[in-house]
């Protein structure tokens, strides 16, 4: 099934890696990816402050990298050996939290950018 705004994203993703390629921080890749978002009228906020819940009591302090056009969480890692099933897990939870469906992993630290997406749906 296509999905017309995750492709959009990866596309971004996809031009930032190409000119930029691994080894970089994850705030170069974050403000990289913005900066491509801007270029190609994607909207997005940054650092999205997210709440999570315990037992009726708010907690603070949970940051959403990227939340773009108010549907999809993007997370960005630039790790060599990502752990997948927890990296997974925590975007699951950010979906979970903001009511939402999709989900993108990206990490850069890959040679080729397609390696380091995965889908993620809640």
């Amino acid at each position: 099934m296509s999905d017309p705004l995750t492709e959009k994203i990866i596309g971004a993703a996809i031009e930032v890696h190409r000119h930029l390629g691994p080894g970089l921080l994850e705030s170069i890749y974050e403000e990289a990816l913005c900066t491509e978002f801007d270029l190609r009228g994607i909207r997005y906020a940054r650092q999205v402050e997210m709440d999570v819940v315990y037992k009726g009591r708010v907690i603070k302090g949970q940051r959403l990298d990227l939340l773009v056009e108010n549907e999809v969480v993007v997370e960005i890692k630039a790790v060599t050996k990502p752990n997948i099933e927890l990296i997974t897990a925590q975007v699951l939870s950010y979906l979970h939290a903001a009511k939402l469906e999709r989900g993108l992993l990206i990490n850069f630290s890959v040679l080729r950018l397609i390696d380091g997406v995965k889908r993620i749906s809640a």
